[in-house]
């Protein structure tokens, strides 16, 4: 069985909120208009709806036919990226600096869809939650809802998540049990010399010089103290220091990224950072202050939720189109936190398009909403079928 015609039908109106949204996007815990959106739509299809969980987070709740208790989540994300979108797309952003850029736009319009669909149809015993969560890039978002109570008022059986997969096919899905998603940590590190005259560096503790010589030593973490049995990635990803060409700073800052499986590694680069930060401060005689944060734990898909989502997959897009080798991700995703709450499952829909997420000039293909609409709407007619009940 291919997407569900149900869903096709309105496809087009699918690909009208997801434009629309995509034109006007908003970052972490700003999402004010497009909550708004989805907050219309689903009370104008008759589902109960609750505002502000993590601030601009919304909970769409449906009942299906009989008296079934048993109550299931599906997530969608609705933030943008903090970056310049590099496309010649009609609907392109129209706000500066802010970027549809990973394809929450995709997530929420195909949760939307799905609870049309399931509103209209009902054709399931049991409970759905619609989760449209905030900030997932980087700022909390699942542990902000997850601390307002999402849980204890909307207390879930299962959960599924999904992402759109420009590396995969129009038609694929990919789904496999076990750790699926690395964990990650960010840092700061600020390096605290003493400035002077780019003229006489001798009279200066060039903070420049050691946040490129600290750079370089970081980098052997992960080739010389990590096992090479295990996965592990230390990226610097920003550099901020000095204002002019002949002033040497009083301060460097290097920003950047932890990802990891394994708990113990985790642990291990963390207190090799604050050992070479420190041995590196008495050897230049300057003071480097180290602040890890975690960001994301390690999404673990649970098998009896992969292998739903993989039965579920066969019949919307076909044996053929149904991966399940194990291909664990350096990227990280705070579904995870919802995951270490409730057993679940996350899955990604492939798509058109080789420009990868977090790219100025990705594109989502439309074509994918109703497959990412059908396989949550499946999920629930499946988990939660009408004869279970009589």
């Amino acid at each position: 069985m291919p997407t569900l015609d149900h869903i096709e039908a309105f496809a087009d109106e699918l690909t009208a909120i997801r434009r629309d949204i995509h034109a006007h996007p908003e970052i972490g815990f700003e999402e004010v208009r497009t909550s708004g959106i989805v907050a219309e739509k689903l009370k104008s299809w008759g589902v109960e709806v609750h505002r502000g969980l993590g601030t601009t987070g919304v909970v769409g709740v449906l009942k299906g036919k009989g008296s079934g208790t048993k109550k299931i989540g599906l997530r969608a994300d609705m933030d943008a990226l903090p970056m310049e979108e590099n496309t010649n797309l009609k609907w392109r952003s129209t706000i500066p600096g802010r970027f549809h850029g990973c394809g929450h736009d995709g997530h929420t319009t195909m949760l939307l869809g799905t609870a049309r669909y399931l509103a209209e149809t009902r054709n399931f015993d049991g409970t759905v939650h619609f989760i449209f969560q905030p900030a997932e890039e980087g700022l909390g978002g699942a542990r902000a809802m997850i601390k307002d109570g999402l849980f204890t008022q909307f207390p879930c059986d299962e959960i599924y998540g999904l992402h759109n997969a420009p590396n995969l096919n129009l038609g694929e899905i990919a789904i496999f049990p076990g750790p699926a998603m690395a964990a990650a940590d960010f840092f700061d590190i600020v390096i605290t010399g003493y400035g002077g005259h780019g003229a006489r560096p001798e009279k200066s503790k060039d903070p420049v010089v050691i946040a490129m010589t600290l750079g370089q030593a970081l980098q052997s973490i992960v080739s010389r103290n990590v096992s090479p049995l295990q996965a592990a990635v230390l990226s610097i990803t920003q550099i901020h220091s000095g204002s002019a060409y002949n002033v040497i700073p009083d301060d460097a800052r290097l920003c950047g990224t932890i990802r990891t499986f394994d708990e113990k590694v985790r642990m291990q680069i963390r207190e090799r950072m604050r050992a070479m930060a420190a041995g590196m401060a008495t050897a230049f005689d300057v003071e480097i202050e180290v602040d890890i944060r975690d960001g994301f734990s390690v999404l673990v898909n649970q098998e009896e939720q992969s292998k739903a989502i993989e039965a579920v997959a066969r019949t919307v897009v076909g044996d053929a189109n149904v991966l399940t080798q194990v291909r664990p991700l350096m990227g990280s995703e705070d579904f995870a936190d919802m995951l270490h709450a409730v057993p679940g499952a996350y899955f990604w829909v492939g798509h058109d398009g080789s420009v990868p997420v977090h790219n100025p000039g990705y594109v989502l293909d439309d074509k994918i909403l109703p497959i990412g609409a059908s396989m949550f709407a499946r999920i629930i007619e499946t988990r939660l079928p009408v004869a279970a009940h009589g």
